[in-house]
Parts: structure tokens; C-alpha cells; sequence
């Protein structure tokens, strides 16, 4: 690969979103990689600049990944203002600036309406589930991301 090539790329910034998407009822959505098939997650993503505020970035990510417009599904995105520091995967550290070797993950809930459609990336992903939170949170690959489901009843209201 050409310099120009590599250079046409950024490198991804250590600072990203996990989204638990879930409804009233605790249904868990649940997505495998394309990259990695077998690994299930949440939605996930990166800041795509350093001043790009955390909520927008998962309203991005969510859209990007499964299609939901947040401001038109009737969803209620809820930052949880809980943060993971990660020791990125060596598989995926290429991403990121040489030397570069955590990621900071800030966790946001999302309520959606049972049977909110889903249309997923194709190069992001292979398939989804709606699972009860308990073995949606068995399923992830993810211990931050299996922890997070976990906290779902302490950060969603009761109905």
C-alpha cells in the first residue's frame, strides 16, 4: 500500500460509544460482526473528530449501523454516564495511531419501541437478535459491552 494510500485514511480516535438498544420490555438488540462472525455486540463506534459531542456520535453510529433515526423512530437515547477503559484487541490496534493501545468507551441506553425496524451495514454486520437482556449480555464477546447490558434494569425507568 502506497504512503498516500495509508495516509488517505485517519486513524481512528481512542474514543468511542457502546450503545445498549433495547425495549420497554428489555429486549436487547444484538448484532454480529462481519469482520469477526461469531462476535456479538451492541452498537459501537468512534468519535469521528475529537470535538464531535458523545451523543452525536451515538445518534451516528446507531443510524449507521441499524438504520434507526433516533429523532424519528419515537426512541429515547439516555447517556448513562458510565465510561470503560479498554485495552484495544492487538487484531484492531492497526487503527489507531502507533502506540495507541486503550480506548475510552462512554455507555448510552436507548429505548425503542417494540418492532422498531432494523436495516443493518452490510460490511458492518451479518445479523441480528432481540434478546432477553440476561442472555443478550451471555452472547456479547465484549466484557464492557456484556457489563453494560447487565446495568440495563438499574438505568432504565420503570414503565
Amino acid at each position: 500500500m502506497s504512503e498516500s494510500a495509508v495516509q488517505a485514511r485517519p486513524y481512528k480516535i481512542p474514543e468511542s460509544v457502546l450503545v445498549v438498544i433495547h425495549t420497554p420490555d428489555l429486549q436487547v438488540l444484538m448484532l454480529e460482526r462481519a469482520d469477526r462472525p461469531g462476535f456479538w455486540q451492541s452498537v459501537t463506534g468512534s468519535l469521528d473528530a475529537p470535538d464531535e459531542a458523545l451523543d452525536q456520535t451515538a445518534r451516528r453510529e446507531v443510524l449507521e449501523e441499524t438504520g434507526i433515526d433516533i429523532a424519528l423512530s419515537g426512541a429515547v437515547l439516555r447517556d448513562w454516564r458510565l465510561s470503560n477503559v479498554y485495552e484495544i484487541y492487538p487484531v484492531w490496534r492497526h487503527r489507531y495511531a502507533p502506540g495507541v493501545t486503550h480506548n475510552t468507551e462512554h455507555v448510552f441506553g436507548l429505548t425503542v419501541p417494540a418492532g422498531t425496524a432494523v436495516r443493518l451495514a452490510p460490511r458492518e454486520h451479518l445479523q441480528y437478535r432481540w434478546l432477553p437482556w440476561r442472555a443478550a449480555a451471555d452472547l456479547c464477546f465484549s466484557p464492557s459491552n456484556a457489563e453494560a447490558v447487565l446495568q440495563l434494569p438499574r438505568f432504565t425507568p420503570a414503565s
